[in-house]
């Protein structure tokens, strides 16, 4: 029996409320499955892979692909059409081994072959989805700038027209999976306002480099992206749209994977630490039998429940079609600040111990201080909500 095996008749230490008995046979399947793939091909190289600062995406992508989970919640072209609380389950459980994974699977599906899928033509959608599905081709979602982040509106890339072509121009910063990516969605101003774009790697005056020294999502490729006058084919551009609306309703899918995918680092660190806690031992007998340490704990296990409702409940108004923007916006607010402290706790429960990579907690919370503030900041995600609850814009 491990250390966190519930006790017969007790409640499961790692699930007290049994969050778990709302899923569905298939979500609870797709939960195991990803669970086993995640235990065999990923941990057991996730320290390494985090201390060297490497992320093999050419050898997972296609075993993400086997497994249907790049894009399952889209339909058709090779996707798996899941729904959101299944796709949920499975950010969350991919999200338990590493934020750098699940954001790899985050863009790939919700931001590039969203893109494609939503506003994409059908040449477009038959050429590159199947691909980035099976992960035979990668893609990235190039918005944000060195200066622009959560103010994409004065983006300064621009596509301006030159007979039937198209002429792209400027640079991108904080890409995930820049360097490695076969094609990427640019977007960028245009005399039309904004337009997304599907260039190609290989694409002459597109480079990618690569981002070092990362203290957070190293074991992740992050890139600056730099469009020299590249030119483009007139049916390069994303026919489906005009202006921030494409853009941003690909990052509220993110999102939604995000507030799913810091409920599974929060678990893990949770379980790490009750596990440390009842094999440590000072003073004569383990940490767990002492009030503090199980404060923490408690306050842990409160706090982690609580966020796994919130994105069981967005997850259902979802696939019923009533989620809002808001509701993401909630539950990205609420599960990455509460996974963080989660993993800050787990810390101290772990002692030195803890600052190791023989031990997740730490690693994750390096990471979560990333997830805090892409997909849109704590301060962004406030203003939102306090817009929907006053009626009052006050970004400005």
């Amino acid at each position: 029996m491990s250390a966190s095996t519930p006790r017969p008749g007790a409640p499961d230490p790692i699930d007290l409320l049994a969050v778990d008995e709302l899923l569905t046979e298939e979500e609870l399947l797709i939960r195991d499955t990803v669970r086993r793939f995640t235990e065999d091909k990923v941990r057991p190289h996730l320290a390494d892979w985090f201390e060297r600062g490497v992320f093999p995406a050419r050898e997972l992508a296609p075993e993400l692909g086997r497994l249907g989970l790049l894009g399952m919640h889209l339909d058709g072209y090779g996707c798996a059409g899941a729904g959101a609380v299944a796709y949920g389950v499975a950010c969350m459980e991919v999200e338990a081994a590493d934020s750098g994974l699940r954001s790899f699977v985050s863009v790939q599906g919700s931001l590039a072959m969203r893109a494609i899928h939503a506003f994409g033509s059908e040449e477009q959608k038959q050429q590159w989805l199947p691909r980035l599905a099976a992960g035979e081709a990668i893609g990235c979602f190039a918005l944000t700038e060195p200066d622009f982040g959560s103010d994409p509106a004065n983006m300064r890339t621009t596509a301006r027209r030159k007979g039937a072509d198209w002429v792209l121009s400027g640079s991108k910063m904080w890409i995930t999976n820049g360097s490695v990516a076969d094609v990427a969605v640019v977007w960028a101003q245009t005399e039309d306002g904004v337009r997304g774009f599907l260039v190609p790697a290989g694409t002459p005056g597109f480079t990618a480099t690569d981002v070092h020294g990362k203290l957070s999502l190293r074991a992740s490729v992050t890139s600056g992206l730099s469009f020299d006058e590249v030119v483009l084919p007139g049916d390069a551009v994303l026919p489906g749209v005009h202006g921030l609306r494409g853009p941003l309703s690909c990052l509220n899918e993110a999102r939604y994977g995000i507030l799913w995918g810091t409920v599974g680092a929060a678990r893990d660190c949770y379980q790490a630490a009750v596990e440390y806690a009842k094999s440590r031992i000072q003073f004569g007998r383990p940490i767990a039998a002492f009030q503090l340490t199980q404060e923490k704990l408690v306050e842990m296990a409160v706090e982690l429940e609580k966020a796994y409702l919130v994105a069981w409940r967005i997850g259902r108004l979802k696939e019923a079609g009533r989620a809002k923007a808001a509701h993401v916006s909630f539950g990205k607010l609420n599960n990455v600040r509460t996974a963080l402290g989660i993993a800050r706790s787990a810390r101290t429960v772990l002692g030195a111990n803890g600052i190791t990579t023989d031990y997740p907690v730490l690693r994750h919370a390096n990471n979560l201080e990333s997830v805090l503030t892409y997909e849109g900041t704590s301060e962004i995600h406030t203003l939102v909500l306090g817009e929907a609850i006053t009626g009052e814009s006050a970004y400005r």
